[in-house]
């Protein structure tokens, strides 16, 4: 408990310390929070990076400081880095490294390397249910990358086509095997990604889509006792998803997507569709039912002289209860997705804890006893169908935001005959003021109700100061 509150302390000295500057932003929040059960509702704990204390009252101490590009002059060479640190006290005490990084731009070009906080995917970013693969709902995974992180339009044919990418190196550490000749195995991950937007920037209508494809992967000589790929080929394997032995080298995952985008007066309505891939079975579209379609509706009117003002609403279905398993789904050679977990990785697509993809997909630790379980699968539910709707707005000095997700959960393929298929509902309320120029105050409730998780309600007040 010392070593924790000494951390929040000479962290906090820190940010004060180098917060003056153009180009920094610093912050200190503290955050009080409560629930009902000794269980954090459901949308109190998703897509918030892994940080957050999962049961009981708990106090946290947040500290931020960042320092962005230079954006008042065309440097060809620029830098910036990032820091969150989070220390939570209450049943358990804990310092975490929510985010810390390190970049450097050349051109278009960007060099990045360390922990991000960083969801993948065209969905909405703000008020979505969460990426496939990657949604935010964990610690980001230490890694160094090199991309094009702006849309970069090519200078033809006025700026009709632009696109942005990223290739990843990334460090696990050491994952649990299950099966095979080794207990644990030193895992690394590889990322990749690549969107395109098609539509001159002055056009009412613009097209986007693309991909993003990431791996767990390492050791497998050790692992299998017959792998013979040299380095190099397994490499090459791992980045363009080649087979070995009729399976692939390492554990994908990932997702496709598109998005059409249209501007009127005083909106911007978008439509996307996000579709889901791991062993094979979308190359084949056997598991084409499954995915996330969405509408988003922006306010782009910059009137600010009313009582209720609306930003943005979101609307999602999620389904995933296909996996190209179903008596009637297209046969292939890979059988079932079965999303998220993995024959070989016990734990399958997750980190420290907690799931990598989209939230709606059911760790056993965080389901209600007595579900069905198989000591194989990390994931008990991942057979999923979800409505979900999403609002930012304002009354009067207050900034608030909702979500409200009700769901059908199935379990999994495998245990179909176990699972009791059960309900979910949970909802979310965020608002906030800005008390001056430097100090806002906050506060979020939620509630779960249903027979897949426990039910809870939970609250946390908070009170944020700025400090550049």
């Amino acid at each position: 408990m010392k070593k924790i509150i000494a951390t929040a302390v000479l962290v906090c000295a820190q940010i004060a310390a180098f917060s003056q500057g153009s180009n920094l932003k610093a912050s200190l929040e503290g955050q009080t929070s409560i629930t009902s059960s000794d269980h954090l509702p459901f949308w109190m704990r998703s897509n918030q990076y892994g940080s957050v204390p999962l049961s009981g009252p708990s106090v946290s101490v947040i500290g931020s400081l960042y320092k962005d590009y230079d954006t008042t002059s065309k440097r060809l060479v620029d830098w910036g880095a990032g820091f969150q640190g989070r220390a939570n006290l209450g049943k358990s005490s804990k310092a975490i490294l929510v985010e810390g990084y390190a970049k450097a731009r050349l051109g278009i070009f960007e060099l990045k390397g360390g922990r991000m906080k960083e969801a993948f995917g065209l969905t909405d970013t703000l008020l979505t249910t969460g990426n496939f693969a990657i949604s935010g709902n964990a610690l980001g995974i230490p890694k160094v990358q090199i991309s094009i992180p702006e849309f970069y339009a090519v200078p033809v044919f006025g700026n009709f086509f632009a696109f942005k990418g990223m290739f990843a190196q990334g460090w696990l550490g050491e994952k649990t095997i299950q099966d095979k000749r080794v207990d644990h195995a030193t895992t690394y991950f590889h990322q990749k990604t690549v969107y395109i937007r098609l539509g001159k920037p002055n056009w009412r209508f613009k097209f986007f889509g693309g991909f993003t494809d990431q791996v767990f992967w390492g050791q497998e000589a050790e692992i299998f006792e017959s792998f013979i790929l040299t380095g190099w080929e397994k490499y090459q394997s791992v980045v363009l998803g080649k087979s070995w032995a009729f399976s692939k080298v390492g554990n994908h995952a990932g997702n496709i997507d598109v998005r059409l985008e249209y501007d009127f007066d005083k909106i911007r309505l978008s439509a996307y569709r996000q579709s889901f891939y791991e062993v094979g079975a979308l190359y084949h579209l056997a598991n084409i039912a499954d995915g996330i379609n969405g509408v988003s509706v922006q306010n782009l009117s910059s009137t600010n002289d009313q009582v209720f003002r609306w930003r943005k609403l979101v609307f999602e279905l999620l389904y995933t209860k296909n996996q190209a398993g179903e008596a009637w789904s297209k046969p292939t050679p890979t059988g079932d997705e079965n999303y998220l977990n993995h024959y070989l990785y016990k734990d399958g697509w997750s980190y420290y804890g907690a799931g990598l993809g989209t939230p709606f997909v059911t760790a056993a630790k965080d389901a209600r006893p007595g579900q069905a379980s198989n000591s194989k699968n990390y994931f008990i539910n991942n057979r999923v169908s979800a409505v979900h709707l999403g609002m930012d707005f304002s009354i009067g000095r207050w900034d608030i935001l909702s979500k409200i997700s009700y769901s059908k959960n199935y379990g999994i393929h495998r245990t179909s005959s176990e699972f009791i298929p059960v309900k979910q509902l949970s909802t979310y309320l965020d608002i906030k003021t800005q008390l001056s120029d430097k100090w806002q105050i906050g506060a979020v409730a939620a509630f779960d109700s249903g027979k897949l998780l426990n039910s809870s309600a939970g609250a946390t007040l908070r009170l944020i100061r700025s400090l550049n």
